[in-house]
């Protein structure tokens, strides 16, 4: 009987797959940027492209390729003139928060007009699936505790649906970029932002109507108006509990 072939180190591991020829810087980045937004990477810290090549197993040649998108992107930065092993994970700052969750509210308020631009049938079946999800994310805020994870995953797919209701295949790659850098602040803090729940709540169902309605200015402005909030409300918790990875 042949013998049973050795699993790689990698695959022990729990690391990147072997994959076709091209397509591992992809899984490096998608990997790091996990890393990276979960904050398993802190913000703040610095990366060294031998332990990330080592941790990941893989090559430093992809994790390279990686990072140089990741720092394209805002998630890794450099000091200026600074080699790249100087990279670290970009800090959470209040002044970022309001840039990146303003972009945010840009994009799907874009994907919200464009919904609101549907037909009636799609627009009442989206609006039902969207209420949906906005009394499953009040459920997850009055919990006893309260289940962070699941909150956060209630009030993301309420928002990639409206996106994804309204997508092109634009809108749906700058929003792929730029709504995880969102989610670093938001699952860093989150725990510090149930306490006026409500009224995100009150917001999503603006948002909503205005969609049923076919009111796209209206679900426009509501869903710029609940990030623009979502930013200001992040700000005065970074005030309190500090920016993070900011020294």
């Amino acid at each position: 009987m042949p013998s049973r072939p050795k699993r790689s180190p990698a695959r022990k591991a729990g690391m990147l797959s072997a994959a076709p020829h091209g397509s591992r810087p992809d899984q490096v980045y998608a990997r790091l940027r996990d890393l990276i937004v979960q904050g398993s990477l802190a913000p703040g810290s610095r990366i060294v492209e031998t332990e990330i090549a080592s941790r990941l197993g893989v090559s430093r040649t992809p994790v390279r390729e990686a990072l140089q998108r990741l720092q394209q992107e805002g998630f890794v930065m450099g000091a200026p003139g600074a080699q790249q092993s100087r990279l670290t994970v970009a800090p959470l700052t209040r002044d970022d928060v309001h840039e990146l969750l303003d972009i945010v509210g840009a994009l799907e308020g874009l994907g919200a007009w464009r919904a609101a631009c549907l037909d009636a049938p799609a627009r009442r079946a989206l609006a039902k699936a969207l209420r949906g999800l906005n009394q499953e994310f009040a459920r997850a805020a009055s919990a006893v505790p309260v289940d962070h994870g699941q909150l956060y995953e209630a009030d993301e797919r309420l928002h990639r649906g409206i996106v994804e209701a309204g997508k092109g295949p634009r809108l749906i790659a700058l929003h792929d970029a730029v709504k995880p850098q969102a989610e670093r602040y938001i699952r860093m803090y989150i725990s510090m932002l149930t306490g006026n729940i409500q009224t995100s709540v009150d917001e999503h169902d603006a948002m909503i109507n205005a969609i049923d309605e076919g009111r796209a200015d209206d679900a426009q402005r509501a869903i710029e108006l609940n990030w623009r909030h979502a930013a200001e409300r992040l700000s005065k918790v970074i005030a309190v509990a500090g920016e993070r990875g900011s020294w």
